[in-house]
């Protein structure tokens, strides 16, 4: 059951990307962060209270918490990064580096979870990382400023992406699913509405247009949406199996991104993208 939870929140996870490529445009990312935060919040508290995990509230341990705690805070930084990186650069671009998390989580849920790194994993995490590099594609003549912006945005976003799967697998271990979620909710959104504060930049909020704030929150249910399922599935599942399926939202965010936003796949990306899919099936057997 947890690899249908798994592959649901690739499937939601690879339509938030285009939403928030869409409902950030002409707006600043930090704000649209936290707007989108904000609706997943309420979402998840929802299903908190729909599930009834709302009275096990009391059974959270300190560990539990303080992981969940660190987990959130971990999130929001990937978040911030994420979201950045989207900004600045095409979702074709940035959402393959994001991607390459999945290679740094299994290598720390070998070291920290103790979970097995056999050769068939370390099979897959070479065809992983080397369909990451094909699909990253370098301007001609030298990155500008631009383009080293996103790319450097992007890969922190994948290193905080990986340390929220450690460290949520960790936490979430000691209380119900939807209950964890939401918690990780809340200290995503004090973060996120923290670092708008911090900045200054809390004015931009009254720019947000309709446009904009409808694709943010379509973009926060589908946040909400993959989150849900996504630590459902970590709950049961190995965090160096459940992320990589997870990252397969890329197949749905390229699909997305050329119906949406007309950006196209290289051959070379479409290759890399095949080690990449290939990889991650592999992972399954």
């Amino acid at each position: 059951m947890w690899v249908l939870f798994a592959f649901g929140s690739a499937l939601f996870a690879g339509i938030t990307a285009v939403l928030s490529k869409i409902g950030m445009q002409d707006m600043d990312s930090d704000v649209g962060t936290a707007v989108r935060t904000g609706v997943v919040l309420v979402f998840s508290w929802m299903m908190v209270f729909l599930t009834g995990s709302i009275g096990t509230v009391g059974e959270i341990s300190g560990r539990t918490f303080l992981f969940l705690v660190l987990s959130g805070l971990a999130t929001g930084a990937s978040w911030l990064f994420y979201f950045r990186a989207l900004q600045l650069g095409n979702v074709n671009k940035v959402a393959p580096i994001d991607k390459s998390s999945t290679v740094l989580t299994m290598l720390l849920a070998f070291l920290i979870l103790g979970e097995a790194l056999s050769p068939l994993k370390v099979v897959c995490m070479i065809l992983i990382g080397a369909g990451t590099l094909l699909m990253i594609r370098r301007q001609e003549g030298g990155a500008d400023g631009a383009e080293r912006g996103w790319m450097v945005c992007a890969l922190l976003s994948a290193v905080f992406a990986s340390l929220t799967a450690i460290l949520g697998k960790i936490g979430i271990q000691g209380v119900e699913s939807n209950l964890g979620t939401a918690i990780r909710t809340c200290v995503v959104l004090v973060m996120a509405w923290l670092l708008v504060f911090v900045k200054g930049k809390q004015g931009e909020v009254r720019r947000i247009n309709g446009k904009n704030g409808l694709f943010l929150v379509l973009s926060g249910l589908a946040t909400g949406g993959s989150w849900l399922c996504y630590y459902r599935a970590l709950q049961d599942g190995q965090a160096s199996v459940v992320v990589p399926i997870d990252k397969l939202s890329i197949l749905v965010t390229i699909l997305f991104s050329r119906l949406f936003l007309g950006e196209r796949l290289g051959r070379r990306a479409f290759w890399g993208l095949a080690l990449l899919v290939a990889g991650t099936l592999l992972l399954l057997r």
